[in-house]
């Protein structure tokens, strides 16, 4: 399918691989059907309902500008957060409705796994479950204080740019410990809440070190990298995952409400074929290295 952008170029637009609906612990406003409307609506092929499944306990701001409501309500009093369990039956029943409601429109099922080599087991039970069509691994948190927090979390009392670069090694740490999944999630999640005011603005190639051995642990290790346009990733990222011998991508708007879905895919699917990258053969495969 194919979308007029940019004075009525048409931009072929891939699935959607990174969604949230209602059955993600953080996402109130989440919509599955809904999502799969606005996806009708795009013209998009694909859509994959990846939904958290964290294990992690961690600490999350209760003041400052960095305090999200959704979070805080979930929190005990000391601000720290016990994400509750997924409800794996309740999750496939409601993809199975809506591949009934939407013939037209691809509906795969997903989990986006939190810190996968932390929860082994736990992750592994839900995984035994049922089928699960794309499985993401994502790095959220990392060791703080004697717990664990989110880069936003540490940034007012640590050097950034030190956050970031621990943040790339626990990247690379977790893709060479854990084959629960397939798809690396948001390589760049530092760079959301990166404090410009205090360490300037964000520059890849300050860390092009650290990502690039991310990059090729991930490459080496078979996976994909998900181009996220929650934050536009960096062409200089993307760069360096063809020179690192990276061979396929995925597409995520991380949406959590319908009206994000595919948010920003005319522009990535455009930097994808520019690095090399076109469609598989299916309207849901992944995009892989040309020749």
């Amino acid at each position: 399918m194919a979308m007029p952008v940019d004075g009525g170029v048409d931009v072929s637009l891939p699935c959607d691989s990174h969604v949230h609906s209602e059955w993600s612990w953080d996402t109130a406003v989440g919509d599955m059907e809904g999502s799969c409307v606005r996806a009708v609506e795009l013209g998009l092929p694909a859509i994959a309902f990846t939904e958290h499944l964290d294990h992690t306990v961690w600490r999350i701001a209760l003041e400052g500008p960095y305090v999200m409501e959704r979070l805080t309500a979930l929190a005990d009093p000391g601000g720290m957060l016990t994400p509750p369990p997924f409800d794996a039956a309740g999750y496939l029943a409601a993809v199975e409705r809506c591949r009934d409601r939407f013939p037209q429109l691809r509906v795969l099922s997903g989990l986006e796994l939190g810190e996968p080599h932390r929860h082994v087991e736990q992750c592994s039970q839900v995984l035994a479950t049922g089928r699960f069509d794309r499985v993401l691994g994502s790095l959220h948190t990392l060791p703080d204080q004697g717990t664990y927090a989110e880069p936003w979390g540490i940034y007012p009392y640590r050097d950034a740019h030190e956050v970031v670069r621990e943040y790339l090694a626990g990247v690379a740490s977790m893709v060479s410990t854990s084959g629960m999944f397939s798809v690396l999630a948001h390589i760049d999640y530092p760079v959301r809440s990166w404090p410009a005011e205090q360490a300037g603005p964000f520059d890849p190639y300050v860390f092009e070190d650290e990502f690039r051995h991310a990059l090729r642990t991930t490459a080496q290790s078979g996976r994909a990298l998900e181009i996220n346009t929650r934050l536009p990733l960096s062409t200089t990222v993307l760069t360096w995952w063809h020179e690192e011998g990276g061979d396929a991508v995925t597409f995520g708007s991380d949406a959590h409400l319908p009206s994000a879905v595919a948010h920003g895919f005319a522009d990535a699917a455009r930097m994808a074929e520019a690095h090399g990258f076109r469609p598989g053969k299916s309207s849901y495969d992944l995009w892989s290295r040309a020749g």
